[in-house]
């Protein structure tokens, strides 16, 4: 498969940015995340890029149609925690009919010290499915360069939400922070 060939020698976290960035999205929208900071910081440093950081995740799902609305595409990098503060906000993508791209690094799925993480992280692609998004998960570094390029093709080319879920298995254990 060729999206998976030219993932050799990269990082899966590089393979992120580096899909975003063949979909032509000329905006990521992001609350700071550790799963995420390769791409943030790849894209902050992107003068095509525009890299605005949210306060809550479903801002960026207004700010992201706003930006379909203007001709641009943009990507939403976000915690699975987050998809719990965006539940209401996915019903402007569904009846707007325009395209939604998250990326959703998991908690509270394997390995999860903190119990506040698991409620979330155990409902998030169900919340989302039940939402009208379409999901797919990565849970090795070879599965994530060609699942998020049929996600973004899924999302720009046919007008829909989609999202990948970047297991923790994928991400790593965390560890508590004494």
């Amino acid at each position: 498969m060729e999206i998976a060939s030219k993932s050799q020698g990269r990082s899966w976290q590089e393979d992120v940015f580096e899909i975003l960035k063949s979909a032509d999205v000329r905006h990521v929208v992001y609350v700071p995340d550790a799963g995420h900071s390769v791409a943030i910081n790849r894209a902050v440093e992107d003068e095509n890029i525009h890299s605005v950081v949210c306060t809550t995740e479903e801002e960026g799902i207004g700010y992201l149609a706003g930006a379909w609305l203007g001709g641009e595409r943009g990507a939403l990098l976000m915690q699975s925690s987050g998809v719990g503060n965006c539940l209401n906000t996915l019903a402007l993508p569904a009846c707007g009919r325009f395209p939604l791209l998250m990326v959703v690094t998991m908690r509270g799925d394997w390995a999860e010290f903190n119990p506040w993480q698991n409620p979330m992280g155990q409902a998030t692609e169900a919340a989302l499915r039940l939402m009208g998004v379409l999901t797919w998960r990565a849970d090795h570094p070879e599965a994530v360069a060609p699942l998020l390029h049929g996600a973004a093709t899924m999302a720009f080319n046919g007008d829909a939400a989609c999202a990948l879920l970047l297991g923790q298995q994928l991400i790593g254990e965390k560890q508590w922070q004494k």
